[in-house]
């Protein structure tokens, strides 16, 4: 068992098909393939053996996933790293991996502390000038061979370790094994409908777990087309949709957001079939809105790091706004209470999670992997209620829940019924420290271009329609909200950001 297989398969079978699309490359299967075999015998070379972790500290790039291969032929384990990190936040994911060796461009080198003490190989994959200690990825994939041999796996080896985002306390490595990756990519080629020629864009990124799971490894499995972009420029991947005949397109809310609020009539959009989002709970009103709009709905997925991470599914069947659908196959989801209890259909609590994609554990982390995963089940953090005929609704997450007086308020909930008012483009319901209620209820408001609300217009739309103790007491207008690389929004920026 080895995540290369797939690469492997393909390469053999249409050696001439196209893998990745960036910037004007193209790049084949064969030719990826040869690459990530080359650079694996290299890296064999220098002494990196199977279960050592290899570092990979880079946007979206082709080279992303010639050393993730490469990686995955040696049985090392890719860890993968967010390439806005700095130097406090590398130097601590590399020394809690214990990673051999790290792979980074040249504009990132400066972060990688020299003090990392299992780090042997630095590696740049761009062609600038080589610091004093790196090496060039050309130069080691020259090295290479292509009798290299892919290493033989066991399903429970960990293939991924990705790293929580941390918002409380330090960041977590997600120790993925290879069977909760194999079974877990075996998925989005079903759900989302891939076929033969199909072209997914991937400007997500590489590094998380929706980017490097549900769209990279996926497509590497059904043999299809990756279009990659570093990043989301609306204008770059909305004419290359029409240029490259992309099919698939998978982003966060945020992203849907600002589509909804651009003039695309001068885009060729017609080859587009299927649109998803995931990573963050898509508002109802958003959904909506696209729906009219396009005449097609958002595909939902839900799910975690923690279990690969494709879990739950709207819809397969039927779909339902609000909901992020049910459990996809190979997975079981229920709502628990607060002493791991099963409560009934209908009743809020938190959502928790069993199947095949579910992680082995936390890395070194043995007493936080129990409390996560008690009892056999994925405690999510996320609070939600499910129906009658299992369609899961998620209120919000447990950390980000608000007490204001006793009363708890979930800022989801606030957050749809805003969407609802004319003028706001996009907003973020959060707590901030209130005394001797605890807390209160503030909300960062994006306005719609032209419009002209006052925090007066905001709390007067709440008190005339939700209960007094959910109602805003600070409304703070911002020219964007801070997002991490993902799309979601950062929540304890706003929090640190807010007036006093």
């Amino acid at each position: 068992m080895n995540l290369a297989s797939y690469l492997e398969q393909h390469a053999a079978a249409k050696p001439d098909s196209i893998a990745i699309c960036f910037e004007g490359r193209s790049i084949t299967y064969a030719q990826l393939n040869d690459s990530a075999t080359r650079l694996a015998d290299a890296l064999r070379a220098t002494g990196v053996v199977a279960g050592d972790r290899v570092a990979i500290y880079l946007p979206n790039l082709p080279e992303f996933a010639v050393v993730y291969y490469a990686a995955q032929k040696l049985g090392a384990v890719p860890v993968t790293i967010n390439a806005i990190l700095k130097t406090e936040e590398v130097r601590y994911l590399v020394n809690d991996s214990g990673a051999v060796a790290i792979f980074a461009t040249s504009d990132l080198t400066h972060f990688v502390p020299g003090d990392c003490a299992a780090l042997r190989l630095r590696v740049i994959v761009d062609q600038a000038a080589l610091p004093a200690g790196w090496t060039a990825l050309a130069d080691l994939i020259a090295r290479g061979t292509t009798s290299f041999v892919s290493v033989e796996r066991g399903p429970e080896d960990v293939a991924a370790l990705l790293y929580s985002s941390g918002t409380t306390g330090f960041p977590k490595g997600v120790a993925l094994t290879q069977h909760n990756i194999h079974s877990n990519i075996a998925l989005p080629p079903k759900y989302s409908d891939y076929r033969p020629g199909d072209k997914l864009a991937a400007f997500l990124p590489l590094f998380h777990v929706y980017g490097q799971n549900y769209i990279m490894n996926a497509a590497i499995l059904a043999g299809i087309t990756m279009v990659l972009f570093q990043r989301f420029v609306p204008d770059v991947v909305l004419r290359a949709i029409g240029a490259e005949r992309i099919t698939h397109v998978f982003a966060v809310p945020t992203i849907y957001i600002a589509l909804l609020n651009m003039d695309l009539s001068g885009y060729d959009l017609s080859s587009l079939r299927y649109e998803m989002s995931a990573a963050a709970t898509m508002p109802e009103e958003i959904s909506r809105r696209w729906t009219e709009r396009f005449g097609r709905r958002v595909y939902e997925g839900y799910g975690l790091t923690e279990c690969s991470p494709f879990a739950c599914y709207n819809d397969a069947h039927e779909h339902r706004f609000g909901s992020v659908g049910r459990a996809v196959d190979g997975f079981e989801l229920k709502i628990f209470d607060e002493e791991d209890r099963e409560l009934p259909a209908g009743e809020q609590g938190e959502i928790v999670i069993r199947g095949e994609g579910v992680m082995q554990g936390y890395w070194n982390r043995a007493e936080e992997s129990a409390q996560a995963l008690r009892g056999g089940w994925l405690h999510t953090g996320d609070v939600g209620r499910m129906d009658q005929q299992g369609y899961v609704y998620i209120t919000d997450r447990v950390k980000d829940m608000i007490n204001v007086s006793g009363f708890k308020v979930w800022p989801a909930e606030v957050e749809q019924f805003l969407y609802k008012m004319a003028g706001i483009q996009e907003l973020a319901v959060y707590g901030l420290p209130a005394g001797a209620k605890g807390e209160e209820v503030a909300v960062a408001v994006v306005q719609k271009p032209g419009a002209n609300l006052s925090a007066d217009d905001v709390i007067a739309y709440c008190r005339e329609n939700i209960a007094a103790y959910k109602v805003p007491a600070q409304v703070n207008f911002v020219s964007e909200l801070p997002k991490s690389p993902s799309g979601k929004i950062l929540k304890r920026i706003l929090r640190t950001q807010s007036p006093t």
